[in-house]
């Protein structure tokens, strides 16, 4: 098991406090081209080549930010965990997990402009069960269970490896709470959300095609202690 999810030494210069104000200015910067029609990925090349920005910091910004159109249809969808009393949830399961593991492992996590809270750790196909595994299960289902929901469909992505075993845990710690749980081994996660209500996800594409959505992410940094870096 790793020591700490998304943990990478060089952020502590990438992201320190003098990085934050140049990171901030490229986010402006950013989002002043975006909100003008260019393309995110092509914009955030034009300003992190001219800033000498590295590839991090980069990914950073682009998890960050969003156009002003993408943050009314967000903000329009959200429901407040509160709200979501005797409801269904459906939870993006890597996507919910990763972020929770790399909260409790005080690794780098980004307070976005959409109230997301997004992590720098990537997947890429690969996933192996970590040390923090387990508490991050714990805090998704405390935090469910605190919102009295009638049930949690985890959407877990086939190809990705180990998604049996964490299937597995998430069923082992999972029958201990009140609500009925259902978790799936599936095929393309993000089009099985894509107009599904309450939605529990911090991935772009998905919070865009939901129906609705829910930020359990904020409420688990609340929990957890945690602190979330501010690009924008």
């Amino acid at each position: 098991m790793q020591a700490k999810r998304g943990y990478v030494p060089k952020d502590d210069r990438y992201f320190s406090a003098e990085s934050c104000k140049t990171l901030r200015m490229a986010s402006e910067h950013i989002c002043y081209l975006i909100n003008r029609g260019y393309n995110l990925k092509h914009a955030s090349t034009f300003v992190g080549d001219h800033l000498q920005l590295s590839d991090r910091q980069r990914t950073a910004i682009v998890r960050s930010v969003a156009t002003n159109d993408q943050l009314v249809n967000r903000r329009a969808k959200e429901v407040p965990l509160g709200q979501l009393s005797g409801q269904a949830v459906w939870i993006d399961g890597f996507n919910a997990i990763i972020t929770l593991e790399v909260m409790l492992s005080k690794s780098t996590l980004l307070a976005c402009m959409d109230g997301s809270i997004r992590d720098l750790a990537s997947l890429r196909g690969t996933y192996r069960i970590v040390s923090q595994t387990p508490a991050a299960a714990q805090l998704l289902f405390d935090v469910l269970r605190d919102a009295n929901i009638a049930s949690a469909i985890i959407l877990l992505d086939r190809p990705v490896s180990n998604s049996g075993r964490l299937r597995t845990l998430l069923d082992d710690l999972g029958g201990a709470y009140p609500f009925d749980l259902d978790v799936r081994v599936e095929d393309g996660v993000d089009r099985l959300l894509y107009g599904k209500p309450n939605v529990i996800s911090s991935d772009s594409i998905v919070l865009d095609n939901s129906a609705s959505w829910t930020n359990l992410s904020q409420r688990c940094l609340e929990l957890s202690g945690a602190r979330a870096i501010k690009l924008w």
